[in-house]
């Protein structure tokens, strides 16, 4: 992971946004908070993932994270990632929330005569694609005139 490396221009933006207006950010500077940025994530990924292999899981989850934090002793983060870490939930849920309302608002669009025709065309689609792959096209399609 020595090649890993955080963005240097997305740091430096947000290190301007906290320092003072006529503060500012030696180049130097910038490349030692990139370091300790890096050896950071670093160390808080390899804690993370180490308790998510002894729960024999495979994906790193975001309480895995969480509880890292703690065991390294940064608990005094905790209270934001965890405020942070409800608010992506949240929005997590409310765009699951719009994507089943959209999906139920198109199907009370149609009326219950429309969504039966449809249902009927569906299967009657799905019948034929199932007959014209176990019988010979001719047999699917009889109206039509053979071609010489």
């Amino acid at each position: 992971m020595d090649d890993v490396a955080l963005p240097r221009a997305t740091v430096e933006k947000i290190v301007k946004e906290v320092l003072p207006k006529d503060m500012r950010l030696g180049t130097n500077t910038l490349d030692m908070l990139l370091e300790c940025c890096t050896e950071f994530i670093q160390l808080v990924y390899t804690e993370a993932n180490t308790m998510s292999e002894e729960e024999k899981k495979s994906t790193i989850n975001p309480e895995h994270v969480v509880r890292a934090l703690d065991s390294l002793g940064f608990s005094s983060l905790l209270d934001e990632v965890n405020a942070f870490l409800k608010e992506v939930k949240d929005t997590d849920q409310k765009r699951s929330l719009k994507r089943q309302d959209s999906k139920a608002a198109e199907h009370n669009q149609m009326s219950e005569e429309e969504q039966i025709a449809l249902q009927k065309k569906l299967f009657a689609d799905a019948r034929a694609r199932t007959l014209s792959c176990a019988l010979p096209e001719s047999a699917v399609t009889p109206d039509l005139p053979a071609t010489a």
